[in-house]
């Protein structure tokens, strides 16, 4: 894996990014009002040539197809099978525990592993596992520890970073973000936290990272009239994870791009007050919110979902491939395929007793899917 710890962010709508994306892609930015630029003749038509129509059987094409995200990269966090790695033995055929549960994933096809904690039913070793213990059975299976959704804070910092080290892991982070307010001041004493643990964790050979959910691009109360307790009641509008990004050291700090929260944010987060006192609509765009700074996000929850607007999110989460996001649009135009790693996510991928195989099940749906997206580039 290409080591872009000390990369900068970039705009990566460039023209090499959109000689890879589809024309269906040129399309969507152009209705953008975004550039588009020219790639000389279309992509599939064959060199001017003295062989052409001749049938001599040689393949002209100019471009070859690769796996849009590269089978080393292809991960799943273990949230979305939750239910297995905690269950206690049973009867029903259905692996549990980690042994079990991570050499069916393995089976399946994934290749990397983000944690959601490090603890499984008792019964099963007659205690806790250890750490020492899940490394051995990632090592038995071939499968790398690509992250881990860890309690961040100051105090328990290092002991994470020990559990992490001995998994094997290139990132370490969070499933909550810095800090829930909407004022900037909260924001400012998060980003020189993360700024300090992200040095710490630099040191140690890992990356710090925060996951986002649809608040984390909300607007932030930055101007206006103060409230009561000398607080800002308006926006300038600013979003709080986007002035975040901006705030800490992109050498120390990463993030972890939900995609499926991204688009419940560009649904929900679509208006703020300003200070004069007007209602603007400002649309979150998840695909520019990456690509301006790619390399700032190392992992990505790759959380599909169907449009619902008579749920208050304006999505219902599925099984990727499964639900209306686009990412086939989304991989492509953020580029650095060999960077980026996707973790397949579904929060209520578990089926309970009534059906205790559903998370695995779909996990191989969601597998063959990702798998499934292609990328074709220039010979």
């Amino acid at each position: 894996m290409p080591d872009h710890t000390d990369a900068t962010p970039t705009n990566r709508i460039n023209r090499r990014s959109l000689l890879a994306a589809s024309a269906g892609v040129a399309a969507a930015l152009g209705a953008a009002g975004l550039p588009v630029l020219a790639t000389g003749s279309p992509a599939l038509a064959h060199p001017k040539d003295k062989d052409k129509g001749k049938g001599k059987g040689k393949d002209k094409s100019k471009l070859r197809v690769e796996p849009l995200i590269p089978e080393k990269n292809r991960g799943i966090i273990l949230y979305s099978v939750r239910d297995r790695i905690t269950a206690a033995p049973d009867d029903s055929g259905v692996p549990y525990g980690f042994e079990r549960v991570l050499a069916r994933l393995a089976e399946i096809g994934y290749k990397e592993i983000e944690f959601a904690g490090y603890t499984q039913h008792t019964s099963i070793l007659g205690r806790q596992i250890t750490p020492r213990e899940i490394r051995k059975i990632l090592d038995d299976n071939g499968l790398v520890a690509n992250g881990t959704h860890a309690s961040i804070q100051a105090a328990t910092f290092q002991q994470q970073l020990d559990i992490a080290e001995e998994l094997g892991m290139k990132n370490i982070g969070t499933g909550s973000d810095p800090t829930n307010s909407a004022y900037k001041a909260d924001w400012d004493a998060a980003a020189d936290l993360w700024n300090e643990l992200g040095r710490q964790a630099r040191a140690r050979g890992m990356r710090l990272y925060t996951h986002n959910h649809d608040v984390a691009y909300s607007f932030l109360l930055d101007s206006g009239p103060l409230d009561a307790q000398g607080r800002p009641t308006r926006s300038s509008g600013v979003r709080r994870l986007e002035y975040f990004f901006g705030k800490t050291d992109p050498k120390y700090v990463f993030f972890e791009f939900d995609i499926y929260w991204g688009y419940v944010a560009r649904y929900k987060h679509q208006k703020y007050v300003d200070p004069a006192g007007r209602e603007v609509t400002d649309l979150f765009d998840p695909i520019l919110n990456v690509a301006d700074r790619t390399t700032r996000f190392p992992l990505f929850h790759a959380k599909d979902g169907d449009r619902d607007t008579s749920v208050p999110n304006g999505h219902q989460m599925a099984p990727l491939g499964e639900g209306d996001i686009n990412f086939q649009q989304f991989f492509q135009t953020i580029g650095e395929r060999d960077f980026h790693h996707a973790n397949w996510e579904m929060d209520t991928a578990p089926g309970g007793t009534a059906n205790r195989g559903q998370s695995l099940d779909l996990a191989a749906l969601s597998y063959r899917n990702m798998s499934d997206l292609t990328i074709y580039l220039k010979k």
